[in-house]
C-alpha cells in the first residue's frame, strides 16, 4: 500500500510539468486524483483541456484513479467544482496541491495593470478560491492539508517579477493563517518553493553569462523531484507538519526560515529623526540584507 492509499487529492496545474509529476506520484502511492489544468500558454491564454486528460490518461494506463477538470483557479465558481468533482466522484477530498501558475514578467516600470492583475489573479486568488472551497470540507472531517506552491522569487527577490513575486509571497502569508485558523480542525497547510525546469522556468531572461549560467543549472533540475515532498505533505506520516515553508532543489530539501527581528536598539527618551540616522542606522548597517541580491545569488551553486 501507498502512503497516500484511500485519500483524494486535487492537483492544479497538473497537466504538465511539476503539477502532472505530482499527480502521477499521488496516484502511485495509492491516491485518487483530480487533475485540474486549464491548458492556457505559459501566460494564461487560452484553453484546453487536453494535457489535464492526457495527465489522466497516464495514471489510469497505470492501474491509478483521476479524473479530469478544466476549470479556471481564478475563477470562484471554477475553482470550487475541482474540489466539487473530487467529493461527487471519489467521496472526499483529503488534500489541496496549489499549483497553477502563470508569467509575465516584465521591468517594473513597464508592468501594466492587466499584467499584474493576470498573475495575482491566477496565483493569490487562485490558492484561496481552491482553498475556501475545500475548507468546509476539512472541517467537518476534522483533518486536510493544503500544499501551497510559493517561490524563491518571492522569498528573496528576482528582476522583472513584481507581480509573480507579490503573488508567492502572498500565498505564504495566506498559508499562514491557514494554517493558525485552521489547526483545531486538525488542517495543515504549508508552502513549497520549487526549483526546476519547465515551460515557465524556460522564460527566465538569459542573456548575460551568470544568467545562462543559472538556466543550465535549472535544466539539470526535473519537475518529478519536487513530487515526494508534495506527497509526504499529503500524507498522515505529515501530521505533525503545518505552518512551514520548504524548498526542493534537485536532490535537496530546504526548510526556510521566516521573518523574524535580528537586531535592535532602544532609547528610552525616544527616538528623533536626528537619532535614527546617527545612532540606528550604524548600528544595524552590517545587518542589512543585499539590496541587490535575488534568487539566483543565494542559490548560486550548482544543484546536488
Amino acid at each position: 500500500m501507498g502512503m497516500l492509499e484511500g485519500k483524494v487529492v486535487a492537483v492544479t496545474g497538473a497537466g504538465r510539468g511539476v503539477g502532472r509529476e505530482i499527480a502521477l506520484l499521488c496516484a502511485k502511492e495509492g491516491a485518487a486524483v483530480v487533475v485540474n489544468d486549464l491548458g492556457g500558454s505559459a501566460e494564461g491564454e487560452g484553453a484546453d483541456v487536453g494535457p489535464a486528460q492526457e495527465t489522466v490518461n497516464d495514471i489510469k494506463a497505470a492501474g491509478g484513479r483521476a479524473i479530469a477538470n478544466g476549470a479556471s483557479v481564478a475563477d470562484p465558481v471554477g475553482a470550487a467544482t475541482i474540489i466539487e468533482d473530487a467529493v461527487k466522484t471519489f467521496g472526499r477530498i483529503d488534500a489541496v496541491v496549489n499549483n497553477a501558475g502563470i508569467l509575465r514578467d516584465r521591468i517594473w516600470h513597464k508592468l501594466s495593470h492587466e499584467d499584474w492583475n493576470a498573475v495575482i489573479d491566477v496565483h493569490l486568488h487562485g490558492c484561496f478560491n481552491v482553498s475556501k472551497a475545500a475548507t468546509p470540507y476539512f472541517k467537518d472531517q476534522g483533518s486536510g492539508s493544503f500544499i501551497h506552491f510559493t517561490s524563491t522569487s518571492g522569498l528573496i527577490g528576482n528582476f522583472g517579477q513584481a507581480n509573480y513575486s507579490a503573488a508567492k509571497l502572498g500565498i505564504v502569508g495566506l498559508s499562514q493563517s491557514i494554517a493558525l485558523d485552521m489547526a483545531r480542525a486538525g488542517v495543515r497547510s504549508n508552502c513549497i518553493a520549487p526549483f526546476a525546469w519547465s515551460r515557465m522556468t524556460a522564460t527566465i531572461p538569459s542573456t548575460t553569462p551568470e544568467e545562462l549560467a543559472r538556466v543550465e543549472r535549472f535544466k539539470t533540475m526535473s519537475a518529478d523531484k519536487i513530487a515526494p515532498l508534495v506527497a509526504f505533505l499529503a500524507s498522515d506520516a505529515a501530521a505533525e507538519v503545518s505552518n512551514q515553508v520548504f524548498g526542493v532543489r534537485k536532490n535537496e530539501i530546504f526548510l526556510f526560515s521566516k521573518p523574524r527581528p535580528i537586531r535592535s536598539m532602544q532609547k528610552s527618551e525616544g527616538w528623533t529623526v536626528e537619532s535614527i540616522a546617527n545612532e540606528f542606522l550604524p548600528a544595524v548597517r552590517g545587518s542589512f540584507a543585499d539590496p541587490a541580491e535575488r534568487s539566483g545569488d543565494v542559490f548560486g551553486y550548482d544543484p546536488i
